[in-house]
């Protein structure tokens, strides 16, 4: 199937590894031209140097208040266009209620949701039809994960803005989609399981709540991405699709 993607740009953040380097790897591999994003200068470079001359890299922190604009003006400098934004952060940190800190909580809310915001109002600005705006949220959007108390607080309202986005940028043809991943192996999902006293037991019983027992491979995650972002996808709006093995099961 091919889903329309050759020479579309995108800007995808916090690629330089897990779900974001999943997505821009799918894209790029589909024929789109990326510019990825990350903290750290050498892992950026790194990142880029690996998806291609399609790719370009460029060091970001979504919480910076210019680094929305930023981002737009690379990927017009470097392959003449924006047709679209994946928004993905890393987790903020985890921890039960009492375990975290205001200073934590406001550290989350700059990066994990303002900096969402931001980035998002500047693509709808700068966006033509035919564009889009992906998030990259979490299965906490439906339902609370135990220990991750911060992102369960901000990715739920990071969603219902994404919705009220899609309603208003509708009438432009301009799409607002959002991905919400369970269980994918990447390095964060393993860290969060070395948390536990005993890891190996702790992904096998995570495995055994999963309806396709085991956990999602990163380029699963990145195919789906791709596809919601892309033109084969043009009619698809609103929308938060789970990429979990059957985790959720609700409509």
């Amino acid at each position: 199937m091919d889903l329309g993607l050759k020479d579309r740009v995108y800007v995808v953040t916090g690629a330089t590894r897990g779900l974001g380097n999943a997505a821009a790897r799918e894209l790029v591999a589909d024929g789109a031209k990326v510019v990825v994003t990350g903290r750290e200068e050498k892992s950026v470079a790194e990142a880029a140097a690996r998806l291609g001359p399609n790719a370009v890299g460029l060091v970001a922190d979504n919480a910076e208040p210019e680094a929305a604009q930023r981002l737009i003006a690379a990927a017009r400098e470097h392959f003449g266009g924006f047709d679209g934004v994946l928004i993905s952060v890393g987790g903020p940190a985890a921890g039960f209620v009492a375990d975290t800190t205001d200073e934590q909580w406001q550290t989350a809310f700059e990066s994990v949701f303002l900096g969402a915001v931001r980035l998002a109002r500047a693509a709808a600005a700068e966006l033509e039809a035919g564009g889009v705006i992906g998030f990259v949220l979490s299965g906490s959007v439906h339902e609370p994960i135990p220990g991750l108390t911060i992102s369960n607080g901000l990715r739920p309202g990071l969603a219902g803005f994404a919705k009220s986005l899609a309603d208003e940028l509708g009438p432009r043809d301009i799409r607002v989609v959002g991905v919400l991943p369970a269980r994918i192996d990447t390095d964060r999902v393993r860290e969060l399981d070395g948390l536990s006293a005993d890891p190996e037991a702790t992904r096998a019983a995570n495995e055994s709540r999963i309806p396709l027992r085991r956990y999602g491979r990163p380029e699963e995650f990145g195919r789906t991405a791709a596809f919601l972002l892309s033109p084969a996808a043009s009619y698809l709006t609103g929308i938060m699709v789970p990429v979990d093995g059957g985790m959720r099961h609700g409509f």
